[in-house]
């Protein structure tokens, strides 16, 4: 390993992603020579922001079968996953309420779980395959007559499984209950149409799909039955009144244009990251004692989460950052010395957790690039073995 020799390679975007140079280009008019308010009287500036707004909102409709007026624009998906929560069940309907969700969902949902179980809510885990998926018998036999709403994420941050959405969105349909999905790892990974998968409410973030951060939207259903939501945040009645405060503009724009990326691209985007991911699982099977968490099968084409045995993931990844950039878990739980929630809770063990490596491949990633990764850790997991 010569770092002389080999560029440092992005393997973590499942975490975030580079924003693409055509988001770039779209957004930067925004910031100094298109710079109006859209929420502004009628000038000029003013109706040119709101036109790139619009258009923006437009696009990621169309782009999950949606209607423009129900994409909530917000400043990421744990701001949607709060409004979700508690504008569906507000604080003072949390006591005498349930809800259902599964033990490996993001932080931005169990935290708002334990918070709603604070306020007197009630809530249930629906029991988990063990490739992650949820037990959809076990689901039906959750639903009671008080659940205001079911929350399960379209693909986990950390394992990569997919969940069936649509079969979901049936059995709460059918229970006349709300089916909110965290799908900010689906995006332009997962087929995502919120009308056959019968979806609620819907987060998504920018970020993941090589978009700015700090960007996020919540689809949230109009047609019958519709969503009625309380706004967790007052002022102006931007966004239908469902979020007040002014839109960031210049980031809407890049939403909206990552999503035409997405739109033009997407297929063949999603078929290289499957060959390259594939062809990385293979290299790293040739390690000795080597275990994948999660379903290969059915899991978005972008993520490998690999156990190790015997090899603590951060002596792994310490002993390889200055040539590939890789994460044990969540993004938004690295600061923690816990193991990963969804390895403990899916498999029971810390040690697994501990031992664990999340790989989140990048669309510009070669092969070239894999079998350098896959000789990188095979020869970092040789040195710490031997240790």
């Amino acid at each position: 390993m010569n770092p002389q020799n080999i560029s440092p390679k992005y393997l973590d975007s499942n975490a975030t992603t580079p924003v693409d140079p055509e988001v770039v280009h779209a957004m930067l008019p925004f910031f100094n020579e298109r710079f109006g308010n859209p929420s502004s009287s009628d000038n000029i500036h003013a109706m040119d922001a709101k036109k790139a707004v619009e258009h923006a909102r437009e696009t990621i409709a169309t782009y999950i079968n949606a209607e423009p007026i129900e994409i909530i624009f917000t400043s990421g998906a744990t701001e949607s996953n709060n409004t979700a929560i508690f504008g569906v069940i507000p604080h003072p309907m949390a006591k005498g309420s349930h809800i259902i969700t599964t033990e490996i969902e993001h932080k931005a949902i169990l935290e708002c779980v334990d918070y709603f179980c604070e306020l007197g809510g009630d809530v249930d885990y629906v029991h988990l395959n063990p490739d992650g998926t949820v037990n959809l018998n076990h689901l039906q036999e959750l639903i009671k007559e008080n659940t205001k709403l079911i929350s399960i994420h379209a693909a986990n941050n950390e394992i990569g499984t997919i969940q069936d959405l649509k079969a979901i969105g049936a059995i709460a349909s059918s229970k006349q209950v709300h089916f909110h999905t965290d799908a900010v790892q689906a995006l332009g990974l997962v087929p995502l149409n919120v009308r056959l998968q019968n979806i609620s409410l819907m987060s998504l973030s920018a970020h993941k799909i090589y978009g700015p951060k700090g960007i996020g939207v919540l689809f949230v259903k109009k047609r019958r039955p519709r969503v009625r939501l309380k706004p967790l945040i007052l002022g102006g009645g931007q966004e239908f009144g469902l979020r007040s405060g002014t839109l960031n503009v210049p980031a809407i724009v890049g939403f909206g244009k990552a999503v035409e990326i997405l739109k033009k691209r997407g297929d063949t985007i999603r078929e290289n990251l499957k060959q390259n991911r594939d062809l990385l699982w293979q290299l790293l099977q040739q390690i000795p004692d080597v275990e994948l968490n999660g379903s290969m099968e059915n899991r978005i084409p972008n993520n490998l989460n690999v156990w190790i045995k015997g090899v603590e993931a951060k002596a792994l990844i310490n002993m390889v950052s200055q040539f590939i950039s890789i994460s044990t878990s969540s993004a938004c739980t690295t600061s923690s010395v816990e193991p990963s929630h969804v390895l403990k809770n899916l498999y029971g063990s810390e040690k697994r957790a501990f031992e664990s490596i999340r790989i989140g491949l990048s669309r510009n990633v070669t092969e070239k690039d894999i079998r350098e990764t896959a000789d990188i850790i095979a020869t970092a997991v040789q040195k710490i073995r031997a240790i």
